[in-house]
């Protein structure tokens, strides 16, 4: 799909891809952190079923093998943690990130002994290992099985081996605004969108010629782009399996994002905040301090760094659109999505335009196994099979809110607003780039779309960014922190 949208954030669109719900009215608005009584409560809702709740009830064994990330307490065992929401197997971590060397391990609700962390060990090859094993288990037992193999890769930090990061270096040493006009042109070639013209470098990130430390800014890519491909490995690697259990063609496969590109710094710039060594280990393995920060004296890769890729290659990664994971433009909702089933009729080589989001997959999956579901979404598999015909589902509104960032897509039209900042109206099917702003020639359309999209934040417990920020306010936090 080409045009398939998630929530700008991690934890949202984990609560919306497990819901068929969207995030806000299930309690995760923002991220994790718990904010009642006003605020929101920051775990994921008992009120809505979660798909491994529906499918076990069908009979399937049901596995989580990575990020949960939906768990507002992650220190002491309760309703809301995986294991009690429908998964029978979980090996993976609560929290959103980690050391991919040393993570906060689980196996259920039992912290895993730090002497699986010896010699070699990953975590993106960890646990797609345990997700192949799950698939073996279920086939040898007989059991229609759910897996949600949910990657941290490539979120920071930026962890890799030298052996994988090493082939890299050449390929982004052209630097980032060559590299995102061939990555442009690729995308014409392949009619994966409709962006007319490509968006203008983000105005925060220099020319790659004006910019300092070369080296150290490959570096950075090189190690990203290793993280990526360890991860498509272990994808691989669970295909294979199926394959040779002759599983592969009645498997539903989906492959999704949680948000667009993160041009996040580190250390974070929250007012005041560190980072919970939770998901940042103060020492390696070893004993030797980890150093946390972007800048290129941290050399990303080791154990000992902790950094991410910032904000000029992640204006790469979302090539040809605008902002980042956290806004709600095309930068920050679009993802990549991919759906394998052909013993479903879903077969490969076609490329749907039709529009879709993560509040569509659950009743997508039911639907494939001649269940039923509620909620707002629609199920895609008719639009999978016949990806060129047309559909009304494309006039369908689809929504978003994410602190304070707020959008609507009705048909080709898309309205969408920074916090505090006016609504801009977009022709998506020509300008999927978001460049030319077309709300000052369609004020009628701009005062359809605010209104639907304020009955729809009304609707699904939306709280004004205002509130948040009042609200942490009155509790003495600074309002930095607000955002997660």
């Amino acid at each position: 799909m080409s045009s398939f949208y998630v929530t700008p954030r991690c934890s949202p669109s984990r609560a919306a891809l497990l819901t068929g719900r969207h995030p806000h009215s299930v309690g995760i608005g923002i991220l994790t952190g718990d904010d009642r009584p006003r605020g929101y409560v920051g775990s994921l809702s008992a009120s809505a079923p979660t798909l491994a709740e529906r499918l076990g009830a069908e009979g399937y064994a049901t596995c989580l093998s990575g990020k949960w990330h939906l768990s507002s307490d992650t220190a002491t065992p309760n309703e809301t943690w995986p294991t009690r929401r429908g998964f029978n197997e979980f090996y993976g971590i609560l929290p959103g990130c980690g050391s991919y060397y040393q993570p906060r391990l689980m196996s259920g609700e039992e912290s895993v002994p730090s002497e699986v962390f010896q010699g070699d060990y990953y975590f993106t090859d960890d646990i797609s290992a345990y997700a192949s094993d799950f698939i073996e288990r279920a086939h040898t037992q007989g059991t229609p099985f759910f897996l949600y193999l949910a990657h941290t890769a490539p979120h920071w930090p930026l962890h890799a081996r030298e052996k994988d990061i090493a082939k890299y270096r050449q390929r982004f040493a052209a630097g980032w605004d060559r590299l995102r006009q061939e990555r442009f042109e690729r995308q014409q070639e392949l009619s994966l969108h409709s962006a007319a013209e490509l968006s203008p470098r983000d105005p925060e990130v220099p020319a790659w010629e004006d910019a300092p430390e070369h080296e150290w800014e490959i570096e950075r890519m090189a190690t990203y782009a290793a993280q990526v491909e360890v991860m498509d490995r272990g994808i691989g690697g669970v295909i294979h399996t199926l394959e040779r259990l002759g599983q592969l063609d009645d498997t539903l496969i989906l492959f999704s994002s949680d948000n667009g590109a993160c041009a996040e710094p580190l250390p974070p710039t929250s007012a005041g905040k560190k980072f919970n060594p939770e998901i940042c280990p103060p020492e390696t393995r070893d004993g030797v301090t980890v150093a946390v920060g972007n800048n290129p004296s941290i050399t990303p890769g080791p154990e000992e760094s902790y950094a991410s890729y910032g904000r000029a290659w992640a204006n790469v990664s979302n090539t040809p659109f605008r902002l980042y994971k956290r806004w709600v433009h095309e930068g920050g909702i679009s993802s990549s999505f991919i759906a394998s089933w052909p013993a479903g009729g879903v077969n490969g080589g076609e490329i749907s335009t039709h529009p879709g989001h993560l509040v569509d997959i659950v009743p997508t999956v039911m639907d494939a196994i001649g269940g039923a579901s509620d909620g707002p979404g629609v199920s895609l598999l008719e639009q999978w099979r016949n990806p060129s015909a047309e559909s009304d589902l494309d006039e369908r509104p689809l929504f978003w809110e994410h602190i304070g960032n707020a959008a609507v897509r009705r048909g080709t039209w898309k309205l969408v607003r920074e916090n505090d900042s006016p609504w801009e109206l977009y022709d998506i099917s020509a300008d999927r780039g978001e460049t030319v702003d077309r709300s000052a020639a369609e004020p009628e359309l701009v005062q359809e779309l605010t209104a639907l999209w304020h009955d729809w934040a009304r609707s699904n417990g939306v709280i004004p960014w205002d509130a948040v920020l009042a609200d942490y306010r009155q509790r003495g936090i600074p309002e930095g922190q607000a955002a997660g």
